[in-house]
């Protein structure tokens, strides 16, 4: 295996453990005032993720940061084409960071209502708009032979990205809805439970559709067959067995379900995307690649040695945080948000 391969599959794991982790986190957000209808409720629901919100971005930055190193061409031609929605995007998780600290600092109800707002925007807003990036990338963009983007911010949202954000928006709604199952009590644990119920049957059919509409709209099942293989049937028999769970009230295998289910669907799109990194629609001969996109062989090699240095000791720390903090939250505990 070479390096440039090998730091494609190490992309993909840390968008893996990104999509993961902040999944669940995104989820919470998003239906933090659904299910929390008293300002002590919606502490507790922000308390759930409160301890891990922060470690779980630090997957995007690293992975952002190993793509620049890694893959310039990759990560100009992205954040250049992509900029106005990275832009809102940042922007949303720059609001949603600050609602957190805020929130608290006065027991005004308008005050903490408008930063109870900013949260669920800061966590809706990315949460469709990664699933609006990852079907473009898969689906192919406007890219010329300089691998420079010339399409528009409107070239982005294209029906089958939208079908993909909405899909993404889903899944990670119902991954966080599972996660509350896992951390609260009474009150909430009921309706938090009762919210992934309703959303399991709406989010097969958006994930379906969405499924069918990439038969059409990109490559990937030309490339690999009809049969994608291991990781695309798992995931979908991961998302059927998930609703099985929840039918049963196993909501700890139900969680497992779902984000085995995200972590096989990102599995399955990088392998359709190997070796390309970005599509271009324009050419497929203009696509990056990672021989054409990556950095030099010195420069691998240095980024190899760092990361296996350092990457064990961030998964044993994001390990022991979650291990300390595994407890379920209650109204009757003390509160920092």
């Amino acid at each position: 295996m070479n390096l440039e391969t090998l730091w494609f599959i190490l992309i993909g794991v840390l968008f893996t453990g990104f999509f993961f982790l902040e999944g669940f986190d995104y989820g919470v957000g998003i239906l933090l005032p659904f299910v929390g209808k008293r300002d002590e409720e919606r502490r507790v629901i922000i308390n759930t993720i409160g301890p891990f919100w922060d470690g779980n971005e630090v997957w995007l930055l690293t992975a952002g940061g190993a793509m620049f190193a890694a893959f310039p061409h990759w990560y100009a031609t992205m954040f250049s084409g992509f900029y106005l929605a990275l832009m809102l995007m940042l922007l949303a998780l720059i609001v949603r960071g600050v609602a957190f600290e805020f929130r608290s600092k006065d027991a005004h109800p308008c005050w903490r209502v408008a930063w109870d707002g900013c949260i669920f925007v800061g966590s809706f807003t990315p949460a469709l708009l990664w699933g609006v990036a990852m079907a473009n990338i898969v689906a192919g963009v406007p890219i010329d032979a300089d691998m420079h983007y010339v399409g528009g911010f409107f070239n982005l949202l294209n029906p089958y990205a939208l079908l993909g954000g909405l899909a993404g928006l889903g899944v990670f709604t119902l991954h966080g809805a599972l996660f509350l199952s896992l951390r609260t009590t009474d009150v909430l644990l009921e309706r938090a439970q009762a919210v992934a119920r309703r959303l399991w049957l709406p989010v097969l059919v958006v994930g379906g559709a969405t499924v069918i509409a990439s038969y059409f709209a990109t490559d990937i099942f030309v490339r690999l067959g009809i049969n994608p293989g291991v990781s695309a049937l798992a995931a979908g028999a991961a998302f059927l067995i998930g609703g099985w769970f929840i039918r049963g009230q196993r909501w700890g295998w139900a969680f497992a379900m779902t984000g085995l289910t995200i972590v096989l669907t990102v599995v399955t799109t990088f392998r359709g995307l190997y070796p390309r990194v970005l599509v271009s629609s324009l050419h497929p001969d203009w696509s990056l690649t990672i021989a054409n996109a990556s950095s030099s062989e010195y420069t691998l090699r240095v980024m190899s040695i760092v990361a296996l240095i350092f990457v064990p000791i961030v998964l044993l720390y994001q390990a022991w945080n979650y291990w300390v903090f595994r407890a379920r939250v209650s109204g009757k505990q003390a509160l920092k948000y």
